[in-house]
């Protein structure tokens, strides 16, 4: 028996710290670190980080959408960012950490913009809320190293979570939620 399986892409600043919080989802079969938005094609990470190439720093969910819905993945995803920010994400900042939902198709692009919407209506920020609805580009898997850089290097990725401040805003904003 086979699974249809959905795919969802978001731009959340770093991508190490986008993969863990999805693949800990229940009916998420993958998670991959990449760059999606812009004009050049298999870009590499230094040349995303250059901020010339129109990319930003994004995962592609691959998804069991009768486990897991979409409206849940973007629940995840509000949790993980700082929506009002149009400059990057706590100590990254450029165009290549900046956020963005890449819908698919149009159900997704509507419960993106409507999430979106009651974020900004009745979410905890005060500012308003600055991420992208956008329709999905091709997508270029990040280079090995950088796939699930939390397992493969936890020490560092630890220290550089809570060093950005991403670890205490997630906690500011967000609690154990």
């Amino acid at each position: 028996m086979s699974t249809e399986t959905r795919v969802a892409t978001f731009a959340g600043g770093c991508f190490w710290c986008m993969v863990g919080p999805f693949q800990e989802l229940e009916g998420v079969k993958s998670v991959v670190s990449g760059y999606t938005g812009g004009h050049t094609e298999n870009p590499t990470y230094e040349e995303v980080c250059s901020d010339t190439t129109g990319h930003v720093e994004a995962i592609q969910v691959e998804y069991d959408p009768k486990t897991v819905t979409y409206d849940q993945l973007l629940q995840v995803f509000w949790k993980q960012i700082d929506p009002t920010d149009a400059g990057g994400q706590f100590n990254d900042r450029g165009e290549s950490y900046q956020t963005a939902v890449f819908y698919h198709d149009d159900e997704q692009k509507q419960r993106a913009v409507h999430a979106r919407e009651e974020l900004d209506k009745d979410g905890p920020f005060s500012e308003p809320i600055v991420t992208p609805v956008l329709p999905a580009a091709t997508f270029y898997p990040a280079e090995e190293y950088h796939q699930d850089y939390h397992k493969k290097n936890k020490f560092h990725y630890q220290l550089y979570k809570k060093g950005s401040g991403r670890e205490g805003f997630i906690q500011t904003y967000w609690g154990d939620q």
